[in-house]
């Protein structure tokens, strides 16, 4: 690797050149002002951000000298949250305050509706995300489960009917007329700014005018009719001449539906970075969503497609006037976290790029070219999602890192907007004054069931061997986590000015699941919740009509709010009586789980896809799964649930099971031919194996290790 000495740094040329030949021209800002100024942060703040990363440690070995100390007493939870307190991990919450945000686009602060998170290194799934904004409803209903019935790919007339009714049916509910249903309309047209629906002679119009925003076409004609509904449009598509017009009585041959409101970008859990290379190739995909001229080339069906960001749609408002919709997702950045380091550049002590600086910088850097070009953000903002914060210390941190960019960057203060994601136990039980240190940038906080469970399992590690993985969700100190996260949101005053979220849905292929399930997150006073797919998120969209997610927050302002204690509620088994059918079938999930995922990720460098379970059925994996199911093993195993040569049987058994799978994939290597010389079983059983010891559980150390090695022998 080539390597650039500038400033007391020495940088690898793959991301010099990329920062000075691509990045910054176009930015106004000089090369030697960039460097200069990035030296001196990264040298100023790696000190202190490798001090949070050993205070970390600290706290975590008081905890477990706690539990060893106390783990034959009768389990006390004043003495618990004292001692917590003692030790500065649960610190005193102050006053009651509101953020004070302000530049933020709609899409974070006013609309509620679906998230897409998509890895940041495949410029074609990055472009789908972004273009993820509008969706056909006809086409995401009738090639999925959501309609009962065989799933064709060619044309089924009556699969099609059953797709018209349903929709119907939806918009009576939600869009519905003075008289009678839409199964009834024959014809839709306008007559002096008023949207008339005609059956026969007679014509009924919508119980709420306001709800009728434009068209295209000619008026008594139109081509299409754009509706609102909770912030939410909604264009139902007029054309007589395709399969689907022909047979609907009013001729709508698709509705196309607000989807995607807001897509994160991520450089974190779901891509595979381990060094410049890698990084470099995330890097210029932001860039080029930040420029708008991303495109990704595939070859579909012996045809090459051009893949690009959609335009505007545009339209004509009943009052006569041209009118311009957003064609794509708000985007948003998901940094790495403060754990890891990047070999792209050494600091001149010769150690490793803090990689979680390195990424503020760059993204910034990037979206400079949107603030010229209002590609994405129309406020002049861009949006930073951090992960894996623990505390308000850390998050201060990340409040001082983003000023330090700005003002080297020359930007205006506060340009920078942070999400915070509420996935470690220490930020959890102390979120109200993590928000309160970033309370001009914050625009997102969420919850998260794995990479939260996987900490919380870490930081209770030695208190005792952990329940069912499937009990979890209904433990109670999940189940007030989930609500405190609300509360806190709408206390701290989020509500019209930033985003409270909820996680993924992970099976992309059962969407009459989702249908029935995810209409809890609106329900609980998320405005925007995770989908894996454009599929995904158009039918999810539904769930923000049929729920007004801003009164939802109104009403549950006023409910009793959650009590810190129930999350501090260990979810330990005090004494286990478990079969060992029931232990062999948990670990064998458990296993094949993480088998699946770090294959790919260390052998091809994939950081998300849709990995088949130990069920075969398909799910939306990342780094997450590994640390809760690694940890929960290496717990098991820590107690005397089972011993390591059981668990080893069952990798071994299960990386069998994981190579069937793949069968069919011409780039897999066979785990189980040779499992002394697969990388990929190493890392996977080093995941579970050296579990115990990792940094708060996380996965990445281990697996940029592997990956790295794996590159370094191809």
């Amino acid at each position: 690797m080539k390597i650039v000495e500038k400033n007391s740094l020495k940088i690898s040329s793959v991301l010099f050149d990329f920062i000075n030949n691509e990045a910054i021209p176009g930015t106004d800002i000089e090369s030697d002002h960039f460097w200069k100024g990035f030296s001196n942060v990264v040298h100023e703040l790696a000190p202190l951000n490798k001090s949070l990363i050993e205070k970390r440690e600290i706290i975590q070995k008081k905890i477990d000298d706690w539990h060893k100390l106390n783990n034959q007493k009768d389990f006390d939870k004043t003495e618990y949250i004292n001692f917590l307190k003692s030790i500065g991990y649960l610190i005193e919450e102050k006053e009651d305050f509101a953020i004070e945000t302000v530049n933020v686009d709609k899409e974070i602060s006013s609309i509620a509706g679906p998230q897409l998170v998509v890895p940041v290194d495949n410029a074609r799934y990055a472009l789908n995300a972004a273009n993820a904004r509008w969706g056909s409803l006809y086409n995401a209903l009738y090639g999925t489960d959501v309609i009962k019935g065989k799933i064709n790919k060619s044309w089924d007339k009556e699969r099609a009917k059953k797709v018209i009714e349903f929709v119907k049916d939806f918009m009576d509910r939600n869009i519905p007329l003075k008289k009678t249903s839409w199964r009834d309309v024959q014809k839709i047209q306008l007559e002096k700014s008023n949207l008339i629906l005609t059956n026969g002679s007679n014509n009924d119009f919508l119980k709420n005018d306001n709800q009728f925003v434009a068209f295209n076409g000619d008026e008594k004609n139109p081509s299409s009719i754009l509706l609102k509904n909770n912030n939410l449009h909604f264009e139902i598509v007029i054309n007589p001449d395709t399969m689907v017009g022909k047979i609907d009585k009013a001729s709508i041959s698709d509705v196309i539906v607000e989807s995607a409101l807001s897509t994160i970008i991520d450089n974190e859990d779901s891509v595979a970075a381990v060094d410049a290379e890698d990084k470099v190739k995330c890097y210029r995909n932001w860039l080029g969503l930040m420029k708008g001229d991303l495109t990704s080339r595939f070859e579909k069906n012996g045809k090459e497609i051009v893949r690009k960001l959609n335009s505007d749609r545009n339209y004509t408002s009943k009052e006569g006037k041209k009118i311009s919709l957003h064609g794509r997702a708000l985007l948003l950045n998901r940094n790495v976290g403060h754990l890891m380091t990047n070999p792209s550049i050494l600091l001149k002590d010769g150690s490793e790029i803090p990689e979680g600086i390195m990424d503020a910088f760059i993204s910034t850097l990037c979206a400079i070219h949107d603030f010229k070009n209002n590609k994405n953000s129309r406020t002049g903002s861009v949006y930073i999602v951090k992960p894996k914060m623990h505390g308000p210390e850390e998050v201060e941190f990340t409040n001082a890192l983003f000023g330090k960019v700005e003002q080297v960057l020359g930007i205006k203060k506060y340009s920078i907007k942070v999400g915070i994601m509420d996935e470690e136990r220490r930020t959890t039980v102390n979120l109200k004054e993590c928000i309160r240190k970033v309370k001009n940038r914050i625009v997102f906080i969420n919850t998260g069931f794995l990479d939260r469970t996987g900490d919380e399992m870490h930081t209770s590690f030695e208190a005792g061997p952990m329940i069912f993985k499937g009990d979890m969700k209904k433990s109670t100190w999940l189940n007030t986590y989930e609500n405190w996260n609300v509360d806190i949101g709408l206390n701290c005053g989020f509500s019209g000015k930033a985003q409270i979220g909820k996680g993924m849905w992970a099976m992309p292929d059962q969407m009459a699941n989702m249908m029935e399930q995810k209409i809890s997150h609106p329900k609980s006073g998320a405005n925007c919740a995770w989908v894996p797919s454009p599929t995904a998120a158009t039918l999810h969209s539904l769930h923000y009509h049929e729920v007004d997610v801003f009164n939802e927050q109104k009403k549950i302002k006023l409910r009793n709010k959650a009590k810190v204690e129930n999350i501090l509620e260990i979810p330990k088994a005090d004494r286990p009586n478990w079969s060992m059918e029931d232990i062999n079938r948990e670990l064998e999930n458990n296993a094949q789980g993480i088998l699946g995922y770090v294959v790919r990720w260390v052998d091809q460098g994939v950081g998300c896809s849709k990995v088949p379970d130990i069920n075969n059925i398909g799910l939306m994996e990342d780094r997450a799964t590994l640390r809760i199911s690694s940890q929960h093993i290496a717990n098991w195993i820590h107690h005397g649930i089972c011993s390591k040569d059981h668990v080893m049987k069952i990798m071994k058994k299960m990386a069998k099971t994981v190579d069937e799978q793949n069968k069919d994939d011409p780039l897999y290597k066979k785990m189980s031919e040779n499992f002394e010389n697969s990388k990929a079983f190493s890392a996977a059983c080093d995941l579970v194996f050296k579990g115990r010891v990792q940094p708060s559980g996380y996965t990445e150390p281990l697996l940029h290790q592997k990956r790295l090695e794996k590159k370094a022998s191809t």
